[in-house]
This record gives structure tokens, sequence and C-alpha cells, in this order.
């Protein structure tokens, strides 16, 4: 099972604020460590939403919002994505990250990814197919950029 660990944002992280050097070190160990275990799919920072835009959607019409914006408690600074066989595993790892084990207040969230065998026999198969034709689509435009970079 997929989870994503979702690490909520500060006022630190908002104002830009670089994490100090120790921290980085532990997160890097902390990230090797789910690397060395086969367990890490993904893990990134976000720049602080000064930096981004909200897409806003109601009755058919998208607004787009520049950032920053100021709820924190509903930012998120990070993600990382592993592979665990349960929700108690996903937590275990979570609870080990540096950024939530120092003497600061932080929250994450941990949720499990929804997977095509989530979704009755007939769409998962639509959604397998959908997908395997957009990679397929994409892979054939990454060579046709590349073929013609050389050429």
């Amino acid at each position: 099972m997929r989870f994503m660990i979702l690490r909520r944002s500060d006022a630190n992280m908002e104002a830009g604020a670089l994490t100090d050097k120790a921290l980085l070190a532990a997160v890097g160990r902390y990230y090797q460590d789910m690397r060395d275990a086969g367990v890490l799919l993904a893990g990134e920072w976000l720049r602080p939403t000064a930096k981004s835009a909200r897409i806003v959607a109601s009755q058919g019409r998208q607004t787009v919002v520049d950032g920053p914006f100021t709820e924190l408690k509903e930012l998120i600074a990070g993600f990382i994505l592993i592979e665990v066989p349960s929700l108690e595993e996903a937590i275990r790892w979570a609870r080990r990250c540096p950024t939530l084990t120092g003497s600061f207040d932080a929250q994450a969230e941990v949720r499990q990814v929804v997977e095509a065998s989530d979704f009755p026999a007939d769409y998962a198969q639509e959604l397998t197919l959908h997908a395997s034709k957009t990679m397929a689509a994409d892979a054939e435009e990454l060579l046709r950029t590349q073929t013609a970079a050389i050429q």
C-alpha cells in the first residue's frame, strides 16, 4: 500500500527560513534509511506559498489566487510517498521524520493513496488502460523531442 506523509507548514517555513544544517543532515539520513528499507517512492519539500497559486473552482468557474496564503494550519510544506504493508507501518516511518521529532511544534498527516484495486474491476481496467496510454504517449513525445534535439 502506498501512503503519503504530508508535512504541514509553519511560520518559519512560510517565511522561507532555511533549515539548520544539523536538521538537514538528519533528514538526509532519514531519507537514506527509507531508501535502504525499500519503502521510499518520492519526497519533496515545497517552497513557501508566496511563490504559489491556488485555483478555486465554484459553480463551473475557476479563479486563480496568488499566494501567499495565511491559513498556516492548512498549508503543506512537503510530502513523502512511501510503500509499506499497513497504516501502522506508515505511521512508524512518519514518526521518525526529523522535522517531527524536534523541540518545535509540527504536524503531519498520513494518508493512504487510492489504488486501481480500490475501484470495481471494470473501472480498474479502464484506469489502468488510460494510464498505460498516457505513459506511452508521454514516452513517444519525449523520444520525438530528444530525437529532434539530436538532429
